[in-house]
């Protein structure tokens, strides 16, 4: 194995000019050249460390071993390939070809340099597909890491935007909620909410779910929920945005809101708040 290990760093080594050449020229007919995602001389630059860091792996021994500074190395090169390409656009498929491609020119290279010896030939290509293979996957895995993390940094700062805590007024919170509730937005709701009563002193707060598409059991019980945390806090809560179809749904499901203020729109929320604050707004004569 370190034989065959061996041999395929040294042919990686001694035609490491000409694999990157030929790896460019075969990305250029299948059309990378002509993807404005990445331009060729940062393809190149990759291209060459990859071969360059490849040829390090296949020196230490064990091809189908993960270990080593060697692997560690070649393992933060394809991650940060992963995250570039995750940020440019390029799907799980597309990331992943850039590893896999290499197996063309490079066995190639290898037939010129064992193709009189048909056992060790064989032998060499087992052992670069092997190596290869480890490389895609760990271009694979890193992707789909990146990926996701980016994806739930999306989820969580639209989460952020759709749940925005406005101050109408000295001691009036208004939090209006656009979409579908769950779990785990309710917490969300709640936790900013009952932060922003701490920081402003508020004394009343408003829901308006105006932009809450139904209401179902579950909706209203998370509406419940958050209505008897900020009662917690020790202030009061107006819920708005009350539509008739709401009014009619919440009413056949049999869900208790006794002790709930509601009102069905949020400018009427905001009069009864202001009212209750001992507050009033005049036109200038």
């Amino acid at each position: 194995m370190a034989k065959a290990s061996s041999s395929i760093a040294d042919t990686l080594r001694n035609h490491e000019a000409t694999l990157v050449s030929d790896w460019m020229n075969r990305l250029r007919k299948r059309g990378a050249e002509r993807d404005n995602r990445i331009n060729e001389s940062s393809l190149r630059s990759q291209a060459g460390e990859f071969v360059a860091l490849l040829q390090r792996v296949a020196q230490c021994g064990d091809t189908a071993s993960s270990k080593g500074p060697e692997w560690k190395a070649i393992e933060d090169f394809l991650a940060e390939v992963s995250r570039t390409r995750v940020h440019q656009g390029f799907s799980a498929d597309e990331t992943a070809r850039f590893v896999f491609s290499f197996k063309e020119p490079f066995f190639e290279r290898l037939k010129a340099d064992f193709g009189n010896d048909p056992e060790t030939l064989a032998e060499q290509i087992w052992r670069a597909t092997e190596l290869l293979d480890a490389m895609g996957m760990l271009t694979i895995r890193a992707f789909q890491r990146i990926r996701e993390d980016v994806i739930r940094r999306q989820q969580q700062e639209l989460l952020e935007l759709s749940t925005p805590v406005v101050k109408l007024w000295d001691g009036i919170l208004a939090l209006p909620m656009i979409g579908t509730l769950d779990s785990e937005r309710t917490q969300y709701v709640m936790e900013s909410l009952l932060q922003r009563i701490v920081e402003t002193g508020s004394e009343i707060a408003i829901i308006d779910i105006t932009g809450v598409p139904t209401v179902d059991t579950l909706v209203a019980q998370h509406l419940l929920k958050t209505v008897t945390a900020i009662r917690l806090m020790g202030a009061d809560c107006i819920i708005s945005g009350v539509r008739p179809q709401i009014a009619q749904t919440i009413v056949h499901l049999g869900i208790d809101l006794e002790g709930v203020i509601t009102k069905s729109t949020l400018a009427e929320a905001l009069a009864l708040a202001m009212k209750q604050l001992n507050l009033a707004v005049a036109k200038k004569s």
